[in-house]
């Protein structure tokens, strides 16, 4: 009987030392994402707060920034701001954590008409400078997304890719800053809930870099 449990410990053990080195090269391999990750988060970190930390003249924050957003459907511009109601705060909160002054969508709504805000994003410069006159704006931060649609030809799935890009001009249209980022999904249909998803994810790095651009370039502007 003695025997019988050593050889069932001997075979035990074997089976342990046969399955360790995987299971020691599994813990290694999440250990070394896990360390890359923490890598990158504290670079990303890094950059935000040398962005943020550049000189802003008071003059310049006292300045008004108009936030605009819609998206580019095969229909044409969707731009009812209504629809985008998370996706601005995500944006306009952090412009003014930094100190700079903006309009609530509230404020631009009882201001601006729809057929502006329509003109606007049909590149109509008339209608861009009217709409900032109305509010007192010196500047237009504008949010467009893009979004394509397809079919993977290797896995038969759908597929969707979202592209958002921020524009800060002048009222004038003097350009100041152009940040984007994009996202690619598999399937769902709801392609604002990802744009959505992306600018909260990115939404910190997005605003660094515009307030960075902002602070440098705004006061030579107009």
């Amino acid at each position: 009987m003695a025997l019988q449990i050593g050889r069932i410990g001997i075979v035990a053990m074997l089976c342990v030392a046969c399955a360790s080195p995987l299971s020691r090269a599994e813990a290694f391999s999440f250990s070394e994402e896990d360390a890359k990750a923490s890598v990158q988060s504290d670079e990303n970190a890094q950059k935000i707060q040398e962005l943020v930390s550049a000189p802003c003249q008071q003059r310049v924050k006292n300045r008004k920034i108009m936030t605009l957003i819609a998206e580019h459907t095969s229909d044409g511009w969707s731009t009812h701001q209504d629809r985008y109601g998370p996706m601005f705060q995500a944006i306009n909160s952090r412009l003014r954590a930094l100190g700079l002054r903006t309009y609530t969508q509230e404020e631009i709504r009882a201001q601006i008409a729809q057929a502006e805000i329509d003109a606007y994003f049909k590149n109509d410069p008339d209608a861009a400078l009217a709409a900032s006159r109305k509010l007192g704006a010196s500047y237009i931060l504008r949010g467009s997304i893009t979004t394509r649609t397809g079919v993977n030809p290797t896995i038969h799935v759908n597929e969707v890719a979202v592209r958002l890009d921020f524009s800060l001009s002048t009222s004038g249209g003097s350009p100041l800053s152009d940040v984007s980022t994009h996202s690619e999904s598999y399937a769902g249909a709801d392609t604002l809930g990802m744009a959505l998803t992306l600018v909260k994810e990115q939404a910190d790095q997005l605003v660094a870099q515009l307030y960075n651009d902002y602070c440098r370039k705004a006061g030579n502007a107009n």
